[in-house]
């Protein structure tokens, strides 16, 4: 059984099913408010490998299954299913211990030979596994030269990314040491709504019900194929992220990086936008915030243990919408006050007290952000960079040389995530999953900032 593609060919030599280690017995875990914000579709991330200076694939392999099955025992929900629960009348987590698949395979290339500018090529469907049940896959695949690399596919039901790397810096922690460094908690109570609720008409801008897309609406590709949602990586140096920060700020207002990124990148779109045709065509830009902080403020030090170790999603996605034509004439320190104005909405315990309770009156019906919900142009922004994944996913045989996430290629909402760089620190790895013509109008008009991601620059 093979994988075959582009550039190089995969070898699939083993597909087991990994299950947790004292498994108890089955259980439902229902969902908190703020996972039912998330639509059901899959995410993924992908970690390389250089070739270790000690132990053979075969080894290493068998150390990744039996520490995978410890670690699924502490994050049980991973090796459960989502299906429908009679008694409560909705979907929940059942954790019935049916395991995760893990799949080992082979691929003839070498690691700086991947592509890693266009993982459509290099990674989607031959280093990133097809989950096909359950809500969670492996796949682990030795490289030509001895490098390794491990692909994740999630359910974004069960994690967002900050969950996503709590499990994979625990699993990699198991590995080496036998011991994670946090473990997760899957309490439910502490998310609850309050009592009485306290209905806010100001989430009413902020999210809205799902109303399912007709299949032409669903469509994003054109005539010329320039609609079509590809995947690019890119690195951006830190000087030209400073210098982006002190143009986005102005009068004593120091804008963030990201403040200033989410600004230029806004524009951009914008502009691409402009040049088709489209000047009276809405942009929305997402920036997703965790509330993790921000629901344990003055809670005191137990309820920030629990928030920093809740598995699940606790996000929420505050947009700015402007027409292209307004964004083109407005300077970039302009733009970054707007910005900065809606990103304030999302930045309150309040806030995020609010949502829970404005879902709780509105569940079971499904919900998305409200960027979403309309036919407008709306690209969401995730910032990574404070997960040093870099730094913890060292299962044994050395720290990654390469990480970041995978968005399947069937998905049709548009996607940023910022990553640290893993050579600098004051660099950024910034995967992009948007339109053809929207990543080609980015690479000719800021080719100065914006540098396809390769082997020369990641010193393999």
């Amino acid at each position: 059984m093979g994988i075959s593609g582009k550039g190089f060919s995969v070898k699939v030599s083993d597909n087991v099913v990994v299950v947790a280690e004292q498994a108890c017995k089955d259980e439902w875990l229902p969902f908190t408010n703020l996972d039912l914000l998330v639509p059901p579709f899959d995410v993924g991330s992908f970690f390389c490998y250089k070739k270790p200076s000690h132990g053979s694939f075969s080894a290493m392999l068998k150390t990744l299954k039996a520490s995978l099955s410890k670690a699924l025992a502490l994050y049980h929900p991973l090796a459960g299913d989502i299906v429908w629960n009679a008694a409560a009348g909705e979907n929940q987590i059942l954790c019935n211990n049916q395991g995760v698949d893990f799949i080992s395979a082979v691929a003839d290339v070498e690691l700086r030979e991947l592509n890693f500018y266009n993982p459509d090529e290099s990674i989607e469907g031959k280093l990133m596994p097809k989950k096909t049940r359950g809500v969670m896959a492996v796949q682990v695949t030795e490289l030509r030269c001895g490098g390794m690399a491990v692909g994740c596919q999630f359910d974004h039901r069960i994690v967002d990314g900050y969950s996503a790397n709590m499990f994979i810096s625990s699993w990699a922690d198991i590995s080496r040491t036998g011991t994670p460094s946090m473990f997760p908690s899957h309490g439910r109570s502490y998310l609850n709504p309050r009592c009485p609720i306290v209905s806010s008409t100001s989430i009413d801008n902020v999210f809205a019900p799902f109303v399912p897309p007709s299949e032409t609406e669903n469509g994003r590709n054109d005539d010329d194929g320039e609609n079509i949602l590809v995947n690019r990586i890119y690195y951006i140096k830190g000087e030209h992220l400073k210098r982006l920060q002190l143009l986005a700020s102005e009068n004593g207002c120091r804008r963030s990086k990201l403040e200033a990124f989410v600004s230029f990148l806004w524009k951009k779109v914008a502009l691409s936008m402009e040049e088709s045709g489209k000047h009276n065509h809405v942009c929305n830009m997402v920036v997703t915030v965790d509330g993790r902080r921000r629901l344990s403020e003055g809670c005191g030090e137990k309820k920030e243990k629990l928030m920093a170790s809740h598995f699940g999603n606790v996000l929420s996605m505050p947009y700015g919408t402007k027409r292209a034509q307004e964004l083109k004439r407005m300077p970039l320190n302009k733009v970054a006050m707007e910005v900065h104005e809606f990103l304030q909405t999302a930045t309150t315990k309040e806030h995020f007290l609010d949502l829970i309770d404005w879902v709780e009156e509105r569940r079971p019906q499904p919900l998305v952000a409200k960027a979403f919900a309309g036919k407008e142009m709306s690209v969401m922004i995730s910032a990574g960079q404070r997960f040093n994944t870099m730094d913890k996913l060292d299962f044994g045989w050395g720290k990654v040389a390469f990480g970041s996430c995978h968005i399947p290629s069937e998905r049709t909402d548009l996607f940023v995530m910022i990553m640290s760089g893993p050579i600098n620190d004051e660099d950024w790895i910034v995967y992009m999953h948007l339109p053809l013509r929207q990543l080609h109008y980015i690479e000719v008009d800021a080719d100065h900032m914006f540098k396809p991601l390769n082997a020369d620059y990641l010193k393999f």
